[in-house]
């Protein structure tokens, strides 16, 4: 019984040692997780967006509506929506990704969708006299947006004897608000293959 005990309480003693945590970089970090989980990871919105300012960048229907507009166009940055099947899909992760890379490439003067809702409950409150009149900023005097970005993200699984295949498919679009006509449409794929064991992941 005593020996027992013994086993036991070097077992538990062993894996409570066994705990290790390290700071690495993304790209490593993504490579430990694909070893966890076949869930959306930070590298997945990184590489998908960047696919998608790259093909904002080369394409040439885009580029030659803004040399015909002559002047920095302002963007009205939408929702990117979760269309998947995954209730906790990081949504967000790609929408503050997208506004990022788009402020960070510089072409367009940027009307945040979620800003413009803050700054209107502001002036809502400025205008509801609970602040001086000198000092309140009046409805109306907003930038009012030239085009707008917004998109969506499927996903199709398909799953057979523990094995996963997860097919993303990420679909951009920039709209002409005025003359509600296209300018510019692209669609960034990736793929996550997963293998359950009997014994766990």
């Amino acid at each position: 019984m005593k020996i027992a005990l013994m086993i036991s309480s070097l077992l538990i003693l062993a894996s409570c040692s066994s705990f290790k945590a390290e700071r690495v970089d993304n790209k490593t970090s993504d490579e430990k997780a694909l070893k966890i989980t076949d869930q959306w990871l930070q590298a997945d919105t990184e590489q998908v967006i960047r696919e998608a300012m790259k093909e904002m960048a080369d394409h040439k229907g885009l580029r030659k509506y803004m040399m015909e507009n002559g002047k920095q166009l302002k963007m009205f940055v939408g929702e990117v929506q979760n269309l998947t099947s995954e209730a906790y899909f990081p949504i967000s992760d790609i929408n503050d990704e997208l506004l990022n890379e788009i402020s960070k490439q510089g072409d367009f003067v940027l009307v945040d969708a979620d800003a413009r809702n803050h700054i209107l409950k502001e002036i809502t409150y400025q205008n509801d006299g609970m602040v001086d009149p000198k000092s309140t900023k009046r409805v109306g005097k907003q930038t009012g947006a030239d085009l707008m970005i917004f998109g969506n993200i499927f996903m199709k699984p398909e799953s057979r004897d523990g094995k996963t295949i997860k097919q993303y498919s990420i679909n951009l679009r920039i709209t002409d608000i005025e003359k509600g006509i296209e300018i510019f449409r692209t669609r960034s794929k990736l793929s996550k293959f997963s293998e359950q064991s009997k014994m766990g992941w």
